[in-house]
């Protein structure tokens, strides 16, 4: 047995991850894929990708204790598609076409058919965002994680034709979209866990809000991956702006994208909050000025679009099922405002 191994880190075993995930990765790839997994580094040629006047655009995120649950719970093929969301949700916020993705994925002791599941996760992820998945890096690192533990962060690129980049235009009375979330996304886990922790419920208990799922079982639904519906508006210049509603929630996220002179009124009762969001909230005992600067509230993704455009919009949505609401405009005013109430 080799020195390394017996520190706990295994050479081999690594290698053999990578043999396996190769054909997987390989069914990612999209025209402008130039090289292969393995190399030093990911090659991509955006010629062939259809650029003319390109402009590259990068994000980068993690999980966030989310990962916590799914380790706790051992269900840990999902979150690979929470780790691409978060950053080419990002990506198209800046009126960007993802291209390629890398993951950094860490873990105390590298168990390849526990490790295929999260790999599983990011692969299912880059299809969803119509990415190929470039490459990354697996660390076996025994002495700072313990036991199952695992990390992950990664990388998305993307592009733009020179003078299509996102915000644009956005004016006075401009109509608010709200795309729905899938859930909790990515934000705010710290939180649920202490408030799932304080009623005394465990991850498999009964959802307090359904009985006909587990809390576990709502808590890691994926985040959404709105590339697919929304790419063409964005091509096709429907949008004038997207904000993708993570951590800072709805106030702080929209707010990021506008410029001075303007802010927004949105009405609450356009939409329902999910319950078992709702329920966290209430549990948590806070304000609803709080929540909407922690969780996406229902809304994953709120598009910016002009009068003349709205109805091209609703067509498109209705056409492809895509649910959505009207919350709200864009106002002159020097603060913004919500009508109603959330919960």
């Amino acid at each position: 047995m080799s020195k390394y191994k017996e520190s706990g880190v295994d050479i081999d075993e690594g290698n053999r991850f990578v043999s396996l995930i190769k054909p997987k990765v390989k069914k990612t790839n999209i025209p402008g894929v130039a090289g292969n997994v393995g190399s030093f580094g990911g090659v991509f040629d955006l010629k062939k990708a259809g650029f003319i006047d390109p402009i590259l655009v990068s994000a980068t995120d993690g999980v966030g204790t989310k990962l916590k649950i799914a380790i706790e719970t051992g269900i840990t093929n999902t979150v690979g598609i929470d780790l691409v969301a978060m950053c080419v949700n990002d990506l198209l916020c800046e009126g960007a076409r993802p291209l390629f993705f890398l993951d950094y994925y860490a873990t105390s002791k590298l168990k390849v058919s526990h490790s295929i599941k999260i790999i599983d996760g990011i692969i299912e992820g880059c299809k969803l965002a119509e990415c190929a998945l470039l490459g990354g890096e697996t660390a076996e690192m025994p002495d700072l994680y313990s036991e199952n533990d695992f990390d992950l962060a990664g990388f998305a690129v993307g592009a733009l034709e020179r003078g299509n980049n996102l915000p644009s235009e956005i004016n006075n009375n401009d109509l608010l979209v709200g795309l729905p979330s899938s859930g909790f996304h990515s934000n705010g886990y710290s939180l649920i866990r202490k408030v799932i922790k304080n009623e005394n419920l465990k991850w498999d208990s009964p959802n307090p809000t359904s009985k006909n799922n587990l809390i576990k079982e709502e808590l890691l639904i994926p985040t959404k991956i709105y590339q697919k519906i929304l790419n063409p508006l964005v091509s096709n210049k429907i949008i004038s702006g997207l904000s993708h509603i993570t951590g800072g929630g709805i106030t702080e996220n929209l707010l990021r994208i506008l410029p001075k002179n303007l802010s927004f009124k949105i009405d609450l009762e356009k939409w329902e909050m999910p319950r078992l969001m709702s329920w966290i909230i209430k549990k948590a005992e806070m304000s609803e000025a709080e929540a909407l600067k922690t969780f996406n509230c229902g809304v994953g993704m709120i598009c910016i679009v002009s009068k003349n455009n709205i109805q091209t919009l609703i067509d498109y949505f209705k056409k492809n099922n895509e649910d959505f609401y009207l919350i709200g405009e864009i106002t002159n005013t020097k603060s913004h405002s919500y009508l109603g109430n959330l919960f």
